[in-house]
């Protein structure tokens, strides 16, 4: 029981009321302001969300045909890409899934020509203390190039996700402080 309160209180410290900053983490040890989330409240546990990134932090690119605000790293180039279709927008703090899905991007290596959409990172939130860390899950984003059955699913479960090994992504977290 103790460490089930622990638990909780750690998440409510992470806070899912108010407005939150959002940083990439790079694995050179920078840490990249990307934008901001708001949270609101709607009871039984759930909040609903805003998102606005900072895109004067991106660079633009016109990538398989499609422009995209980008993260110019020495080693990768990680772009955002805006999830698609309507949903919810609400998360809990059992449940980050929409978030998670509002903040989807794709890795290229700079020398590679467009953005191949099996490249795609995922971030899987959990509280650590402070606010929310995001570590880096590989998905295939062509799994989103059509609606989903059902709109209030989130696509990406665990079973459409791998794990990342640290190291292997120049965006190594995503948090929410």
């Amino acid at each position: 029981m103790a460490g089930l309160a622990s638990s909780s209180l750690t998440a409510s410290a992470a806070g899912l009321e108010g407005t939150k900053a959002v940083f990439a983490h790079t694995r050179d040890k920078e840490r990249i302001p990307i934008g901001s989330v708001r949270f609101e409240p709607q009871g039984g546990g759930l909040s609903t969300f805003v998102l606005s990134m900072d895109y004067s932090r991106f660079a633009d690119y016109f990538l398989s045909m499609k422009e995209f605000k980008c993260l110019d790293g020495k080693v990768e180039i990680v772009c955002h890409v805006v999830y698609p279709y309507a949903n919810p927008r609400t998360v809990s703090e059992q449940d980050m899934s929409w978030l998670e899905h509002a903040l989807l991007f794709v890795f290229k290596r700079p020398s590679e020509f467009g953005a191949n959409l099996r490249n795609g990172l995922y971030f899987r939130f959990e509280p650590d203390g402070k606010g929310w860390r995001g570590r880096p899950q590989s998905i295939d984003l062509n799994h989103i190039s059509a609606p989903p059955e059902d709109t209030a699913v989130p696509p990406y479960g665990p079973a459409m996700r791998d794990e990342v090994s640290a190291g292997e992504r120049w965006i190594e977290s995503v948090t929410i402080e």
